[in-house]
């Protein structure tokens, strides 16, 4: 039972991924409205394609004629959420039933339950960016806490491989460098927060020049406007925002590009100091240099689809190559505990009941 729940964990985490990647081209390709109602596609389970189902549809919502492509974007990434959903739901019924792992399953369903919700929003309230956002922020979560499931499940595996052929040789973690992996992650949650609102805004495209943005930009730079709340607008799709708020938002993630490159940067100092830490160093560095050229792409070349896309997809693999490192520092650091541990002479023989409890 441990083993199929592993691989459907493994398997969620791979859809999740699927969902990520469609809702970023489902945004980029301004097909977040390309279905105006919700759950359904003017009414109906599909796209509609007949000209008398068109012409109904039409009738219907007259503000918004029916445009094939865009409406297929949205519906095949609502195909794929609703799948994931289902998928989530059996993990949580399984491991309920396992009795291990409960809390996670059950936060991870709670949030997917509230990612539909916020998908209808997105539609219902015509693209407003503070749900838009949310929903990027949210998709993100949902696919933290697969992963967190994932490598909980894989570590129950191991401990059970440990308590048969012994506990493995651990890795000494410093507390700074534990510091500095929790300052990044959340780091890059802050800089994914900035880039989701400049997508949700439109202010993608608003600053052209390298480093920071056109020259003169200081004397527009409003933060108190771009960080508002835009409401009671009817509508939100391609932004309310004037040029100055959009061209703050611009600069805020960019300079926060540049925090967070900081930031790895003194990680990656730390983790090439130990040579077992050392091939999470290399595939963070790998991570990060292919992130900040594809964001000098989106810049260079104007927002190409599938840089635009990428650029999403990546921020996602920063944030999970973080989380997989955090998890394995702690790991390691109970398993250092638990060597020492077995160095000093117990009253109680059955040290191993320790590695047991570390996959519940």
């Amino acid at each position: 039972m441990l083993n199929f729940r592993y691989r459907l964990s493994i398997l969620s985490l791979l859809l999740v991924c699927v969902v990520i990647i469609l809702g970023a081209y489902t945004r980029l390709t301004d097909a977040g409205l390309g279905c105006p109602d919700w759950p359904g596609c003017y009414g109906f389970l599909t796209v509609p394609t007949e000209v008398a189902h068109i012409e109904l549809a039409e009738s219907a919502y007259p503000e918004r004629p029916v445009e094939y492509h865009k409406a297929r974007n949205e519906m095949v990434h609502r195909y794929f959420a609703g799948g994931l959903g289902m998928l989530v739901f059996v993990m949580f019924i399984l491991n309920v039933m396992a009795r291990q792992h409960v809390k996670l399953s059950g936060l991870l369903l709670v949030t997917v339950g509230f990612q539909a919700v916020l998908g209808m929003w997105t539609v219902t309230m015509n693209l407003m960016p503070l749900v838009v956002m949310g929903h990027l922020l949210g998709g993100f979560t949902t696919f933290c806490l697969i992963l967190l499931l994932t490598l909980k499940l894989r570590t129950q595996s191991l401990n059970q491989s440990d308590i048969l052929h012994g506990v493995p040789e651990s890795v000494n973690v410093s507390s700074k460098l534990k510091l500095v992996i929790k300052a990044s992650f959340l780091l890059v949650v802050l800089q994914i927060a900035l880039g989701g609102w400049t997508a949700a805004n439109y202010a993608a495209v608003a600053c052209t020049d390298l480093p920071i943005c056109e020259p003169g930009w200081q004397q527009k730079f409003d933060i108190g406007s771009a960080l508002s709340v835009p409401t009671g607008y009817e509508d939100y799709e391609f932004g309310v925002f004037p040029y100055e708020a959009r061209m703050t938002i611009h600069v805020l993630h960019r300079v926060g590009a540049m925090v967070v490159t900081a930031s790895i940067l003194m990680l990656l100092y730390l983790l090439f100091r130990q040579t077992q830490l050392r091939p999470f160093g290399i595939v963070i560095m790998a991570i990060t240099t292919i992130q900040i050229a594809l964001g000098i792409s989106n810049v260079v070349f104007h927002l190409p689809l599938y840089v635009a896309v990428s650029h999403n997809f990546v921020g996602l693999l920063l944030l999970a190559s973080l989380l997989v490192l955090w998890h394995y520092v702690s790991r390691q650091q109970k398993l250092h505990q638990q060597i020492e541990f077995n160095k000093v002479p117990s009253e109680n023989p059955n040290n191993n009941s320790i590695l047991m409890q570390q996959g519940a």
